[in-house]
């Protein structure tokens, strides 16, 4: 059968092809249909004729090895592929809105920008985790569930870490979408996540102001200006940006991979919690870059030469998010000590490490709850003080910390939550005594270590095994297995 020539009602490999949609540039797709099928599909037929983009084969090549190995709500699922002689990809049609539509209502406000990218972090967030970067993420690319997530699609260009760059072997010189590759792929380096967080800089930018940040170019010699030049700040371009938002955004659109966030994860986290956003200078920036800082970062790009296929940028570190459980019940000071000198051990072991310090207030899940003290101060405020004075001899400041007061009947299951939804890495939590009434009804800290999808870390000041007693002050570390 000549996939040049199809029309509604072939059948192909046992999919009915149903309705042709709208083109992209180097594949056609339709809807298809199949016996027994559960959700709905699509069929993607690469351009692969003469004349057509020699890089939509490798980009065929590419997606139909990657996509197989993806799963989770923020990528489509895979279904079937064909080969070069009948060359097609069959995967879940993901039923939401592109939000390639919503760039009509630019500018935005602040708070739906945050939203948004905030989404879309998370689903780079987990298609990292499963080792790959995608390396052509554009609105197009973008699709917001009916569910809530947000859905990657097309992984043509995309890199999986533990197999060949085909595009990088194949394809001399830069590969991808104008307006939103990162400095780093312009020099031929795609082997850094961080390069996702650069191009959602710039769908956010566009969001907020209704421009891009470095227009349309065309050429790499055009790409290779946002190696020195820095893009308006998006406050200049509207006022109504807010200072923590364009903090953000300017710090995605960082040159150096090294002065973004260091995962995605972290940058969803900031954008969920934009009262928690230390501001620098760029919050309050109004005007580009001087000349001297201009021509010492062309410099610094002309001294680099690129060398094509080079993916030698190392995964960034871990960077993990450390939830810390303080417990601010009086006498707790001696097991606070312990449970900070565990979280400076984590630091000094990995120093790129976000700190979220979280205390649950309990409220009555029936009786109305008092939130003033006996003094009439807001119990919440002063708990966040306790906080910020527990950690101030932590080795970290500035954007690495972040305090948060839960309030909640249940405090185990608001922490577990907590750490659910914000894609915490581990947990470190202390274990009051053991008492008879603890042991009946199970203790917050039990409950962590049963039911966290991360790592844990139990700090108790006592513990004693049944092969060997522990040191005092010597954490117990419970790894439960990842959900």
């Amino acid at each position: 059968m000549d996939l040049r020539r199809l029309e509604t009602g072939m059948v192909i490999d046992g999919f009915r092809l149903e309705a042709p949609l709208d083109p992209g540039g180097m594949a056609r797709f339709w809807r298809v249909g199949r016996t027994g099928a559960d959700m709905p599909l699509v069929m993607k037929i690469p351009l692969l004729g003469a004349g057509e983009n020699p890089i939509a084969i490798v980009a065929y090549e590419t997606e139909q090895i990657i996509l197989p190995r993806l799963t989770g709500p923020h990528v489509p699922r895979f279904v079937a592929a064909g080969d070069f002689e009948r060359p097609y990809i069959v995967m879940e049609y993901v039923t939401g809105r592109s939000l390639k539509s919503l760039l009509a209502g630019a500018p935005l406000a602040a708070t739906e920008v945050a939203a948004i990218g905030a989404k879309i972090a998370l689903a780079l967030h987990a298609i990292h985790l499963q080792h790959v970067q995608h390396l052509d993420l554009k609105p197009s690319n973008v699709i917001l569930r009916d569910s809530g997530e947000a859905a990657l699609i097309d992984f043509g260009l995309s890199r999986h870490d533990q197999l060949p760059d085909l595009v990088g072997e194949e394809i001399d010189g830069p590969v991808g979408t104008g307006p939103y590759i990162a400095p780093e792929q312009v020099q031929c380096d795609r082997g850094d996540p961080r390069s996702d967080l650069f191009a959602l800089g710039v769908i956010m930018y566009f969001l907020a102001t209704g421009e891009r940040p470095f227009g349309e170019p065309q050429r790499t010699g055009e790409w290779r200006r946002r190696l020195w030049r820095d893009p308006v700040p998006p406050r200049r371009r509207n006022p109504a940006v807010s200072p923590w938002l364009q903090e953000i955004i300017l710090r995605c659109l960082e040159v150096s991979p090294d002065a973004r966030h260091a995962t995605a994860a972290q940058l969803a986290f900031d954008l969920q919690y934009p009262d928690h956003v230390a501001l620098t200078d760029r919050a309050q920036r109004t005007k580009r870059d001087g000349a001297a800082a201009v021509a010492s970062r062309w410099l610094r790009a002309a001294r680099e030469v690129p060398q094509l296929g080079r993916t030698t940028s190392a995964l960034p570190a871990r960077a993990p998010i450390i939830m810390v459980a303080i417990d601010l019940a009086p006498g707790m000071d001696a097991l606070l000590d312990a449970v900070a000198a565990t979280v400076r051990r984590l630091l000094a072991a990995d120093p790129s490490a976000r700190i979220a310090c979280v205390n649950v207030f309990k409220i009555a899940r029936i009786a109305i709850d008092r939130y003033e003290d006996e003094r009439g101060r807001n119990v919440h405020l002063q708990r966040l003080i306790a906080l910020k004075h527990w950690a101030r001899g932590l080795p970290v400041t500035g954007q690495g910390v972040t305090f948060h007061v839960l309030e909640s009947p249940d405090p185990a299951g608001a922490l577990i939550d907590y750490a659910r939804h914000n894609n915490v890495d581990h947990i470190v939590v202390g274990a009051r005594g053991s008492s008879p009434l603890r042991r009946h009804l199970g203790s917050v800290s039990g409950r962590i270590v049963a039911e966290a999808s991360c790592s844990v870390t139990v700090v108790r000041l006592q513990f004693q095994s049944t092969t060997a007693a522990k040191s005092d002050q010597e954490p117990v570390q419970a790894v439960p297995e990842r959900m």
